[in-house]
C-alpha cells in the first residue's frame, strides 16, 4: 500500500491542453522562456487553476438549495455571515478577496446552512462584479426559498485596486442588496446590520 498524498485532478484535458497553449503562448509574449525548468508544468498549473477558479459555470445555484429545503415553523432572521468569497474581477481577471454575509426570514421552510455558503460559492467562482454577485446572491435565495426577505452584504478587497491602478492597499468596497422585510422594515435591516457588524454609510 502507498502511503502519503495522492492528488485527483478532475479537469477536461482537452480544455486543460487548449488553454495551456494559450498560456504558453502568453508567456513567450511576456519575453519569458516557457521551456525553462520553472515553467515547463506552469501553463497546465494556470489552465487548472482558472477552470477551478470558474467552477461556478458549472453549478446551478438554485439546484444547490433545493437539495436541503425543510419545512419548518420559524419565522425569524437567519444569519450566516463572513462566508469567504475569492473571485475574479472580469474587467482584470485578478482576485477580489472578501466576505458575505447573508440573512433571510423563513416563510414556512428553511434549509441547510452550508447550502447558503455554497450558494456563494458557485456565483463566486466565476469571472464577476461585485454588484452583480450581491444582486445574484439574493435574487437565488428570494426566487428558491421564497421568504419574507433576504439581505446580502459583500465587503471585499479587489486586486485590481490594489496591485495595479490607483495601487490603494486597504481600500474596502461594500455592496449590499435586500428584499421583503429587510427593504420595507428600517429595524429589520438595523437589526441585521449590527448583527454582522457593518455600517452602511
Amino acid at each position: 500500500m502507498e502511503l502519503g498524498y495522492q492528488k485527483i485532478d478532475k479537469y477536461d484535458e482537452q480544455c486543460v491542453s487548449e488553454m495551456a497553449e494559450h498560456y504558453r503562448a502568453i508567456l513567450r509574449l511576456l519575453g519569458e522562456d516557457p521551456d525553462r525548468e520553472g515553467l515547463l508544468k506552469s501553463p497546465e498549473r494556470i489552465a487548472k487553476a482558472m477552470l477551478f477558479c470558474t467552477n461556478g459555470y458549472d453549478l446551478d445555484p438554485e439546484a444547490i438549495l433545493r437539495s436541503a429545503i425543510f419545512h419548518e415553523d420559524y419565522k425569524q432572521m437567519v444569519v450566516v455571515k463572513d462566508i469567504e468569497i475569492y473571485s475574479l474581477c472580469e474587467h482584470h481577471m485578478v482576485p477580489f478577496i472578501g466576505k458575505a454575509h447573508v440573512a433571510y426570514i423563513p416563510n414556512g421552510t428553511i434549509v441547510g446552512l452550508s447550502k447558503i455558503a455554497r450558494v456563494v460559492d458557485a456565483y463566486a467562482r466565476r469571472l464577476q462584479v461585485q454588484e452583480r454577485l450581491t444582486k445574484q446572491i439574493k435574487d437565488c435565495i428570494q426566487n428558491t426559498l421564497n421568504p419574507f426577505g433576504v439581505a446580502v452584504v459583500i465587503e471585499a478587497q479587489h486586486m485590481c485596486m490594489s496591485m495595479r491602478g490607483v495601487q490603494k492597499q486597504n481600500s474596502v468596497t461594500t455592496t449590499s442588496d435586500f428584499t421583503g422585510a429587510f427593504m420595507k422594515d428600517p429595524k429589520t435591516r438595523e437589526e441585521f446590520m449590527n448583527l454582522i457588524g457593518v455600517k452602511l454609510h
